[in-house]
């Protein structure tokens, strides 16, 4: 159930907090439970028989992993699509959804840091927001994606000044975000923070090809260091290299995220007391922003698949890497096929194997991976010509359930892309 802005703010932030444990209580049950739900309920999940396995990294006869959750394969209206996650942190800070409609689907990746309340935040209200945003304005539009990241960010940071007296660390609960949404036969991809699209297509020799969508929102990026020099051009410390990385204020490496709200009002400074996220001097203007780098385009005959995920996976995994392992590879868990090389690649460079990973309790896995998602989708032109009919659906991350999306209150009144 989302959040009620106006509930959060008269009962503040010590019941919403309970909300939230609740809630994250039972998906980290479904999670990183007992085998069977870490296996997940879901007719399409197989996780002992592979048929078909031939990728390096996989080895059919593994035990499961038990902080790992997936949606092997399930429709949406444009062809077929995976998901998976993996915990690596004590807590899962990452969230996930996909949210399919009779002629859109749209996908959601994100990944907090600091703490749950934002990536959990975000994933509640994100997508209400947009739908909210396209009811409004009648037609599906880039405007529409600035509208609901817009709201999403002053809902959390109206929580934020309701709550900051009592729970000041609030203000250090951040969270970068990924979305992706084909309406019709057109695609929009929007993102804050190091969280990555890929698009995998068909050259005119027929090999497959990877194509990154999004820019990382990085410090060790040179152009995110520029950017962020030039527009606090009187501060020296707006980019420090701290411990071989390069952080904004030394503190965070990603320019652009939900939450954080230390870094962007001086109202919710952290004094001395909070060392990690203490700064010396106020801020003047915001250090991080909450606007999304938006793209869009048409698809195209020769794309046949794209991948979201969050760092995690670009971690260990290079986009070209990830293309082939999904073309070359059944369809079924494929997302948590690209996980396992993920995790595997982790391992080999932590000095041990995938299947001892397995073993250490979580949080103590952090050590070699990040929390991981992965939402894989295929493309397939042939079921635009026949109309497949798929009907409204919403797949959270880490909940076998499935329920039915927001998209069905869109029904047939909205406009063609504008």
């Amino acid at each position: 159930m989302p959040f009620s802005l106006g509930k959060v703010v008269k009962t503040g932030w010590r019941s919403v907090k309970k909300r939230l444990s609740r809630k994250n209580r039972d998906s980290s049950r479904r999670t990183r439970g007992n085998e069977g739900s870490s296996q997940c309920t879901s007719s399409s999940r197989s996780s002992h028989k592979r048929d078909g396995d031939d990728d390096e990294d996989d080895d059919p006869n593994a035990p499961p992993d038990p902080l790992m959750w997936s949606k092997d394969l399930e429709k949406h209206f444009y062809g077929d699509f995976s998901f998976a996650m993996v915990q690596g942190n004590g807590e899962m800070e990452d969230f996930g959804q996909v949210e399919t409609g009779a002629n859109a689907t749209f996908v959601g990746v994100y990944d907090g840091h600091g703490g749950t309340m934002v990536s959990h935040y975000v994933r509640d209200q994100l997508f209400q927001n947009l739908i909210n945003s396209v009811q409004e304005n009648r037609t599906m539009s880039e405007a529409n994606l600035y509208n609901a990241f817009a709201a999403t960010e002053e809902g959390f940071l109206s929580i934020v000044n309701a709550s900051f007296e009592n729970e000041p660390m609030i203000a250090a609960v951040g969270s970068c975000c990924l979305v992706g949404l084909i309406w019709n036969e057109r695609l929009y991809v929007a993102n804050l923070g190091d969280s990555r699209a890929v698009k995998g297509y068909l050259t005119r020799s027929n090999r497959i090809s990877a194509e990154q969508l999004t820019s990382d929102h990085n410090a060790r990026r040179k152009a995110i260091r520029r950017e962020l020099r030039s527009s606090h051009p009187g501060d020296r410390s707006i980019v420090i290299k701290k411990q071989g990385m390069w952080r904004v204020k030394g503190l965070i490496q990603v320019s652009r995220a939900f939450g954080d709200a230390y870094l962007k009002k001086p109202e919710y400074a952290l004094d001395a007391r909070f060392v990690r996220f203490h700064l010396r001097e106020p801020i003047k203007q915001p250090v991080l922003r909450a606007d999304p780098s938006v793209y869009t385009r048409n698809l195209r005959p020769s794309d046949r698949f794209l991948i979201f995920a969050s760092d995690g996976l670009w971690e260990h995994v290079s986009n070209q890497r990830a293309v082939e392992i999904v073309h070359k590879n059944p369809r079924a868990g494929i997302a948590r096929r690209l996980l396992r090389a993920a995790l595997n690649e982790a391992a080999k460079k932590g000095k041990t194997r995938y299947d001892d990973l397995k073993k250490l309790a979580k949080g103590v896995r952090r050590r070699y991976h990040d929390d991981i998602t992965v939402v894989v989708i295929f493309i397939d032109n042939e079921w635009l010509e026949q109309k497949a009919d798929v009907p409204p659906m919403s797949v959270l991350g880490g909940i076998d359930h499935m329920g039915e999306s927001m998209f069905n209150i869109l029904g047939g009144a909205i406009l063609p892309n504008a």
